[in-house]
Order: structure tokens, then sequence, then C-alpha cells
């Protein structure tokens, strides 16, 4: 996982910048580069019959340079500690198509968000923007929790060896190669956790399949079993914090996120279809509304 640029939505809107926090933080250990972009939107500055044109302008350019300069206070004290740091702003919306187009020019390798502040609820509130990044951004979305930040100790990966979800088998190998990485960069656990839900007794309307149950159960299981161990073969750093655990996903998951402490949970999106209403699939998104940590989301549509 390279990492030479950082591209951090910021909310003008908001004092603390969580998603700034985050990033600053992975950059000082990579030693990458920051791009700080406010997306500005005003529709009384768009088509306003109160405005002429001129006039309509004229603050938008004003209201522009004023984010620029905003921006700017955020970014110098960043740069007189040795980090390489832009600033963009622009003008439009909705939000994640600005900041897509963004990112489709810059190319950066990794784009940080705050989700929504929901101020005591611990759950990570995803908000419309959120959603679209995740189903359509080529490059990994970092999500990240307002509040104290006091360092993270432990990630872990998501991962489906068998792709019962038809996740892309590349997909895992992305997921665990960033663990491994961040791991190493950032000195926490690279934990990895795979779920999974045989059959349950009560879909079985056939005598014959219910009487052979205990033995789809054993089979089942040793399945899933080769499948994670031969999955982490190629990641010697990983296995000591591999877990493998029988149960739904979108149960699963955030149960061990809280269990386990865990800060960081990277997941792979599989977008269904081309469509601006996409699903990136029932399971991935339970478990997207229930986690309780900072989400590092890698997309089957991503660049390679």
């Amino acid at each position: 996982m390279k990492l030479k640029m950082l591209l951090v939505v910021i909310d003008p809107t908001r004092q603390s910048q969580p998603a700034l926090e985050r990033a600053v933080w992975l950059a000082r250990q990579s030693r990458s580069a920051l791009e700080l972009l406010v997306c500005e939107y005003h529709a009384t500055l768009e088509g306003s019959s109160l405005f002429n044109p001129s006039s309509r302008e004229k603050a938008r350019e004003k209201l522009l340079q004023e984010r620029q300069t905003w921006l700017e206070t955020l970014a110098q004290p960043l740069r007189e500690e040795g980090l390489q740091v832009q600033t963009c702003v622009r003008w439009g919306k909705p939000l994640h198509e600005v900041v897509l187009a963004r990112a489709a020019e810059l190319k950066p390798d990794m784009l940080f968000k705050a989700a929504s502040d929901h101020g005591a609820l611990r759950r990570l509130f995803l908000s419309n923007s959120c959603w679209q990044l995740i189903r359509h951004s080529k490059v990994p979305v970092w999500l990240v929790h307002h509040g104290a930040f006091g360092g993270y100790r432990r990630l872990c990966a998501a991962v489906d060896p068998l792709h019962s979800i038809d996740k892309p088998a590349a997909l895992d190998h992305r997921l665990l190669i960033a663990a491994r990485e961040l791991g190493r960069l950032l000195d926490l656990e690279p934990h990895c956790l795979h779920c999974y839900a045989p059959l349950p007794p009560s879909m079985l309307f056939d005598a014959k399949l219910v009487a052979e149950y205990p033995e789809y159960l054993k089979s089942n299981a040793e399945q899933r079993h080769l499948a994670f161990d031969q999955l982490l073969t190629q990641y010697p750093q990983i296995r000591p914090y591999s877990h493998l655990v029988e149960g739904y996903p979108e149960e699963v998951i955030p149960h061990f996120v809280r269990s386990e402490s865990i800060d960081l949970l990277l997941m792979g999106a599989v977008s269904r279809s081309h469509l601006d209403t996409a699903l990136i699939g029932n399971t991935a998104e339970r478990v997207l509304e229930e986690v309780d940590c900072d989400l590092l989301v890698l997309n089957s549509r991503a660049e390679k």
C-alpha cells in the first residue's frame, strides 16, 4: 500500500476536524503529503433572483477566498512541522460528487472524511455522502469518528475467503496487505476476522438433509478453517491475531470490534452495479451501520 498523497475532506461548519487529525497522524508516520479540501455551495449564490449575475459571482468568489484563507490557517502549522500540505476549495454539490471529481484529478492514495456527529452515541453514523463515497470511490475511504483521539492500538481486517457474499478473492488480499502495512507503519496489532453462519436446520425441508445436518456442520466448519488458513499463509504477521467465528457477520463483527477494542475496521465493499443508487450488499451495509470504530473501506471498483 503506497501512501504518498492523502486527501482530507474538511467540514467548514465545524470547529473540530477529526478527519484531519487522523490524516495528519498517518502522514507523520508515512511522510505522505496532504491536501485539505473544502466543498462549498449555497443555492442563493447559484441562481437566485435576489442577486444579479455579477453580484452572485462576486459573492461566490469572496466566500471561496474566505474558505481558502481559513484552510491556510489549518495548513500552516502542519507545514511548519515539516509536512507537505496543499489546500483546495471547490464550488458545487452534491458533496460526494465534488470530492470524487477532485480525487479523480489528484489521484490520492487515501481519502479521509469525518462521519456524522451524534453526540454521546457511540455508533459511527454515516451520512449520505459517506455512503456514496463508499460505493463509488476508487481509492480507500477512511471514515472517522468525532471525539477525542488518543491513538490506535488495534486494527482488524474482515475477510471472506470463500466469497459467500460475492466478494472478489483479490479484495481479501488487498485488505490483508493494507492491515499488514498499516499495522507495521503505525505499530498496531493487525487482527483478521472471518465469520460465517451455517444454514440453520429450520430452513431444511428434506428429511435426508435433516439427517445429514451434523455432517454438514462439520464439513462446513472444516472448509472454512481450510480456506481461512490458506488465505493467511502469505501473512505470518497477522496469523497470531486471526479469528474464525461462527455467526452472522452483521452481529459478530460489531460485537468483535467492541469486545476486542478494535480502533480501525478494514472492510471490502462490493458495488452491485454502476447505477447511482447501487448498493454495496445488505450484509456490508448492516455491518457498517452498527460498528463503533473508525472504518477503512476498500471498494471492489478501486484501481489496483
